[in-house]
């Protein structure tokens, strides 16, 4: 056969997915470290005679066109630098490497430059869509090298999820920019997810709801919001386990675990000074879920207070309304902060594609992307989400119905950080005045740092005891 299209390195499940998506429309030559793993994905997953195993590098490049096309799907940091390294022998200047992890993007911008002083282009591409969305069409960020970008851009293409606006993939900028994004797109997904899961709470605890009616009015909601992560625990609430015939989320314990990316959006948003509170709850509140032990000791000199009646079929709407609210709000500081990184890092992304690439094929693929993208169609440069027209009167709306399910909350001892992140964030971004001329008082007063004044120009000091 001729030489193949493109290659790819790691055969974990996302892997070998997106090999056998690619393959339905190009020519690939696969590896893994691990010469079982090829093996046995040859022989049971393979049936296109455009997929053709290596078994060691030096085959696996000779086997491509060039310029050579290799995607790594491997596990972020030093695994990449090593699989690059080994890769380095055998390529030519104007190769193209393409790393589909998620890595940081300053590894990113760190490997890019290396690798450009030694003639060999390079794409940091997130992708998104989990083990299914690999198979039949993952959201694509790709971000790099732009003329490597156009080489490879038919096989993303053909790769990509699709829409009526067109397959859910776009050249983002350069350097890092795609790995920043997809950094971004899962900083918002962590508060989405808890969003989700405080609503969820709330329902079982002060509700006292079962699961099987928390997935009817979840899929309900639905309709209406046409979320992936509310889809999908509509379905989680349903599904029984199949030893016990339970109910299988009564039986999963409440530990979760993180990857870093969320924790990564939280401290690149510290570096750029952009507030993502509701984004950082998602954070947080993973990290207490994991104080497991130490939780089931409190809770015995705390115990939980006698529940809270309340009206289940007056409550439900307002759910719903804190359920839009919060998740416009997590989808605000997102696209706040990929604004100001855009801007540090001379990304020039543009926050309309973004939202249009995200629209299927990615976790946190909703009908909000499409007011979202009309949004930013109007104007590319607009402050936040909370003055476009797509959103200000619903959120107005939704705001008000929070007051009785933070009062309930607040009777039943319930945490709803995120919830309160979103609501706090809101208050704050539209209030004309805050505190902080007091803090800013307090600064001058133990360390002369001045401060300005509202009624005239220039920086002033105070001595406050004199």
């Amino acid at each position: 056969m001729s030489k193949y299209e493109i290659a790819l390195i790691g055969l974990s499940v996302m892997g070998q997915n997106l090999a056998l998506n690619i393959a339905e429309n190009h020519s690939i030559a696969v590896y893994n470290r691990t010469e079982a793993k090829t093996r046995k994905f040859m022989e049971e997953k393979v049936e296109q005679q455009q997929i053709k195993a290596s078994y060691d590098l030096k085959e696996l490049v000779s086997s491509l066109a060039k310029p050579r096309k290799i995607m790594l799907m491997i596990k972020a940091g030093e695994p990449v630098d090593l699989v690059i390294e080994s890769l380095l022998p055998y390529l030519e200047t104007g190769d193209i490497i393409i790393d589909g992890g998620n890595s940081h993007f300053k590894d990113t911008n760190r490997r890019t430059k290396q690798l450009a002083k030694k003639g060999i282009r390079y794409l940091g591409v997130g992708i998104s869509g989990g083990e299914y969305g690999a198979l039949h069409g993952p959201s694509i960020m790709p971000g790099g090298n732009k003329e490597a970008y156009q080489e490879v851009e038919a096989i993303f293409n053909n790769a990509a999820a699709k829409t009526e606006k067109g397959a859910c993939v776009s050249y983002l900028g350069p350097d890092s920019a795609g790995h920043y994004v997809k950094m971004i797109h899962n900083g918002i997904e962590y508060g989405i997810m808890e969003i989700i899961a405080e609503i969820y709470d709330y329902m079982r605890k002060v509700m006292a709801l079962e699961p099987a009616q928390m997935s009817y009015i979840f899929a309900e909601w639905n309709l209406d919001f046409q979320s992936y992560l509310v889809e999908i625990t509509a379905k989680i609430l349903q599904k029984d386990d199949p030893e016990s015939g339970k109910k299988l989320i009564n039986l999963i314990l409440d530990k979760a675990k993180h990857k870093g990316t969320g924790k990564w959006s939280v401290q690149n948003a510290l570096d750029l000074g952009v507030a993502i509170p509701t984004i950082n709850a998602g954070v947080n509140a993973r990290l207490l879920s994991a104080l497991k032990e130490e939780r089931v000791e409190n809770s015995k000199d705390f115990p939980a207070p006698d529940s809270v009646n309340v009206n289940n079929e007056l409550i439900i709407p307002r759910l719903k309304s804190a359920l839009y609210f919060a998740s416009v709000i997590a989808y605000a500081e997102g696209f706040k902060l990929l604004q100001a990184a855009s801007k540090e890092y001379n990304y020039q992304l543009n926050y309309q594609e973004i939202a249009r690439i995200w629209e299927d094929g990615c976790i946190i693929r909703s009908a909000f992307l499409e007011p979202i993208q009309k949004s930013f169609a109007v104007d590319n440069d607009l402050s936040t989400l909370i003055k476009s027209d797509q959103f200000k009167d619903k959120l107005k709306a939704a705001g008000a119905d929070l007051e009785e399910i933070f009062t309930t909350a607040a009777v039943s001892e319930l945490a709803l950080t995120a919830l309160h992140a979103a609501s706090d964030y809101f208050n704050s971004l539209k209030s004309e005045k805050l505190p902080a001329n007091l803090i800013q008082a307090q600064r001058d007063f133990f360390g002369a740092h001045t401060y300005q004044r509202r009624d005239k120009e220039g920086v002033f000091h105070t001595e406050w005891e004199a």
